[in-house]
């Protein structure tokens, strides 16, 4: 289980990074968040006293901005709208070095500002996790072939995506959108590989679960954020209606 962090703030990463939290995701697709900022998010999640992995999800498949990610020294990248078996194999190939791939070599951060340079060069191929997202209707298509892909470690559902593309967004419940996600979950199965979703609502865990989905990432900061300042809000308000109708009561009574 992980969690989405898109809050760019170390702080929020360092307290998210939880022993019950197996990773986190940054997101820097939909946000603001900048290099310097998920490195240093990246050194609060490894500062935390837990073991919590840090993924990154990249804007798009862009093998220069995959390579300055990677230098920073995360555990792995997911990135969005792989359609198609030749884009999910661009992806692996900008994780990689040369001779399997294109991946620039530098003595960034992740080699240790260059103490563990050659080392790190030599082993780094195949210890990124490296995801793909599920997010169009040519991806579930497609998703048997690209799940078969060497270097492609496990599929990811991008919901709020994938349901507005078959015109049924936001309907998390409707037969249309829980057929495609059991395509995909069956694609991913078939060919050895994990497949995960994201479930901001946590009453939606067991259906996931149930659905076939190997690891979720139930909730993100921001909604977790407004979730308890709603709640804390509602209780404020049902308090304060609860004393005045005691007060009233008092009053009639005295009366």
């Amino acid at each position: 289980m992980g969690t989405w962090l898109s809050i760019g703030h170390p702080r929020v990463a360092e307290v998210s990074a939880t022993d019950e939290t197996d990773f986190v995701l940054i997101d820097t697709e939909h946000t603001t968040i900048g290099l310097e900022t998920v490195e240093n998010m990246s050194r609060a999640i490894e500062s935390a006293s837990s073991s919590t992995d840090t993924l990154v999800r990249v804007p798009w498949n862009d093998p220069v901005r995959i390579k300055r990610v990677l230098d920073i020294g995360v555990d792995g990248i997911m990135v969005p709208m792989i359609d198609t078996v030749a884009e999910a194999r661009d992806f692996v190939t900008a994780m990689r070095y040369p001779p399997d791939g294109i991946r620039g070599i530098a003595s960034g951060r992740a080699a240790d500002e260059g103490e563990s340079f050659e080392e790190y060069v030599k082993n780094a191929n195949g210890n990124h996790v490296t995801i793909v997202q599920i997010e169009t209707e040519q991806a579930v298509e497609n998703a048997p072939s690209i799940a078969t892909v060497d270097g492609v470690d496990a599929l990811f559902v991008g919901p709020a995506d994938l349901s507005a593309a078959i015109g049924r967004f936001g309907q998390w419940g409707s037969d249309e959108f829980n057929e495609i996600l059991e395509r995909v979950v069956n694609a991913a199965h078939e060919a050895g590989i994990p497949i995960g979703t994201l479930t901001v609502n946590a009453e939606h865990v067991d259906l996931r679960i149930q659905q076939g989905f190997d690891f979720l990432i139930v909730g993100k900061d921001t909604a977790s954020l407004t979730n308890a300042i709603s709640a804390a809000r509602a209780e404020y308000d049902s308090v304060l209606s609860e004393r005045a109708t005691q007060s009233q009561a008092a009053s009639k009574f005295e009366s």
